[in-house]
């Protein structure tokens, strides 16, 4: 009979050291990406700056196939500067593809995050942290980086592995009719969902017409350019959605719809365009960012130039165009195609 139980508590204990081994390799697995990804935050500029690589799954696809309510995010977004922002594409088929922005806002704290999700392409995007409740901090502990894996989801402008950059502009409200059939996303979300899955312009604007937008707060017009020379700015407006292309090698968009007939006078879409006219869009890093400069508020919180040819990218932080940091991108070929249509099923 001893020698039965010791048997049997034997097989009991072998049976608790299997299932508390599965239970410890399961959590490591569980959490090795988040880890590594929150690990992975560096502090490059006291304005401040953070760079964070994203590593592993953070599941868009699966939100996108159904839409994000908007009720959960609505604490997140508060009233800010409308009268912000201004992008350009600069296309000269004789040089590389520059797309340069101006984040004109009231916020400091800003993320630089590189993402790479196993079914999508790899892209790197700006994030206001003030939208993750971390506005103004020199420091970011341990316990408040959890919200960092929500980073992919605030995308303010950025740039993909297929040379594809897009970026949102506030605009006038218009009342935008909403297809029922149709799933909806934030304006930040279709910024996320354009850099995982287009390969270019083309495949950008047919993902877009895939969806409603929710406005988080001020309504946006998206800026998209690529590689191949093609821009093209997509609005929000009474009768649906607009698509205004370039029919020149360069494009401009600030904070007003370039799809209706009265425009107001904006200085800094005229420096621009007289700008990028006098050079047929063939501009290097170095004169978009003095572009930028030139077309920058006092409120610029960051200036950033996308080369969506080399991968390169260039980051002046609030008007410092002293102190230009420097990143890249791995531009990879066009083997690992993600059909637009697949993401939603």
């Amino acid at each position: 009979m001893k020698k039965e139980k010791k048997k049997r508590h034997r097989r009991i204990r072998k049976v608790l050291l299997v299932l508390l081994l599965a239970f410890v390799v399961g959590l490591f697995a569980l959490l090795y990406h988040p880890v590594r990804t929150m690990a992975s935050l560096e502090k490059v500029d006291d304005f401040p700056l953070y760079v964070m690589r994203y590593h592993g799954e953070y599941f868009f696809d699966l939100f996108a196939e159904r839409g994000i309510e908007w009720g959960p995010y609505q604490k997140m977004y508060k009233s800010a500067n409308p009268d912000a922002c201004t992008s350009f594409a600069g296309l000269n088929p004789q040089s590389n593809a520059i797309f340069g922005r101006n984040f004109d806002w009231i916020h400091r704290s800003s993320l630089l995050v590189f993402t790479d999700p196993p079914n999508g392409y790899a892209s790197v995007s700006m994030v206001d942290l003030y939208y993750l409740g971390l506005e103004g901090m020199q420091e970011i502990p341990w316990v408040k980086r959890l919200i960092l894996l929500g980073s992919p989801y605030a995308t303010i402008d950025g740039m993909n592995e297929c040379g594809v950059a897009i970026a949102q502009n506030a605009v006038p409200r218009r009342q935008t009719p909403k297809d029922p059939n149709r799933p909806t996303l934030l304006n930040s979300q279709i910024a996320r969902l354009v850099l995982d899955h287009a390969r270019d312009v083309d495949e950008a604007l047919t993902l877009i017409r895939q969806y409603n937008v929710n406005f988080a707060d001020t309504p946006v017009h998206f800026h998209i350019a690529d590689a191949s020379g093609k821009s093209a700015i997509v609005e929000y407006v009474d009768s649906g959605i607009t698509i205004v292309r370039n029919d020149r090698p360069w494009q401009v968009s600030t904070n007003f719809l370039l799809s209706e007939a009265q425009r107001p006078d904006c200085w800094r879409y005229n420096k621009a365009t007289e700008s990028l006219s006098e050079v047929q869009g063939n501009i290097s890093q170095g004169e978009a960012m003095r572009l930028l400069h030139n077309t920058s508020l006092d409120n610029t919180t960051w200036s950033v130039v996308y080369n969506l040819t080399t991968g390169q990218i260039r980051l002046a932080m609030g008007k410092d165009y002293d102190q230009v940091h420097t990143f890249n991108l791995e531009m990879k070929s066009q083997q690992r195609r993600i059909d637009p249509v697949s993401v939603r099923t």
